[in-house]
């Protein structure tokens, strides 16, 4: 197996770690703000009827602020249990539909559409099409919405934050503790977009969500990051976080995050 094949196979294995996980990601995962979804429809041009794809709408946390907006979004899930959360959210909404497909497999029919939007899912697409597709989606001068969440870690935050750097360290976690809010700043379209697309609007939206010791472990439980651990690593880590709390006395915490909302218009 060739080092392509085996990255695109370890990239569906992790992506397919959401959907043992369905309803706890539901319950846990971070949505962006309200604010974001309206700079959304605006920046895109939409109006209440235009037509919409999803790429990965997972249990539809960003696809029902786009349909309660008014638009007929196309939500593409490869994740059975996901897909089947978020048809069950968005019954009433008889505009909206749920497919079962990898955004790579899925072959679409119909007129272009008016936008493509993806919200912390289209870094798990195909580099090859991750651009490419939704710009053969699109009709002419149709828009490219890329918006996500990331962690942050404020100065003044409750030393938890700080402290349970050492249950990732004593896994061998990859990757660096999470910036101060202010250091991450917009994100622009990469160069292999900027022939498809002219960005038009690149805003972030910094926001705090309150967990509960129990949820915060259940999101954890739900992270890439945290499955590309592997056994028995895995089981460790969210064990010395259930500790650590536990030593705590089970706290709320006030989590930090920033909302990206990157938009382009298509060539």
């Amino acid at each position: 197996m060739d080092a392509d094949h085996a990255a695109a196979d370890e990239l569906r294995r992790l992506r397919g770690g959401f959907d043992a996980a369905a309803e706890d990601y539901q319950r846990t995962r971070p949505v962006c703000p309200p604010r974001l979804f309206d700079d959304l429809v605006e920046q895109a041009g939409l109006e209440p009827g235009d037509r919409v794809v999803e790429i990965g709408c997972g249990t539809g946390q960003a696809t029902v602020p786009l349909a309660r907006r008014g638009l007929a979004v196309t939500a593409v899930e490869p994740g059975t249990e996901l897909a089947a959360v978020a048809r069950r959210r968005l019954a009433g909404f008889p505009a909206t539909e749920v497919v079962t497909s990898s955004f790579e497999d899925w072959r679409p029919g119909g007129a272009p559409v008016d936008a493509v939007v993806a919200v912390n899912s289209l870094h798990w697409v195909d580099p090859a099409l991750r651009y490419a597709k939704p710009h053969d989606l699109l009709r002419p001068g149709g828009a490219l919405a890329v918006a996500g969440c990331l962690w942050a870690r404020p100065t003044d935050a409750d030393p938890f934050w700080t402290e349970v750097q050492e249950d990732y360290q004593a896994v061998g976690f990859e990757g660096d503790p999470p910036p101060p809010p202010e250091r991450i700043g917009p994100r622009h379209l990469p160069p292999e977009a900027e022939r498809l697309f002219e960005e038009v609007a690149s805003l972030r939206y910094p926001f705090e969500v309150v967990y509960r010791a129990d949820d915060y472990v259940a999101n954890l439980a739900t992270q890439s990051g945290t499955n590309a651990l592997g056994e028995p690593r895995r089981t460790e880590f969210l064990t010395r976080v259930r500790h650590r709390l536990e030593s705590l006395g089970d706290p709320h915490l006030t989590a930090t995050f920033v909302g990206l909302l990157t938009v382009g218009r298509r060539r």
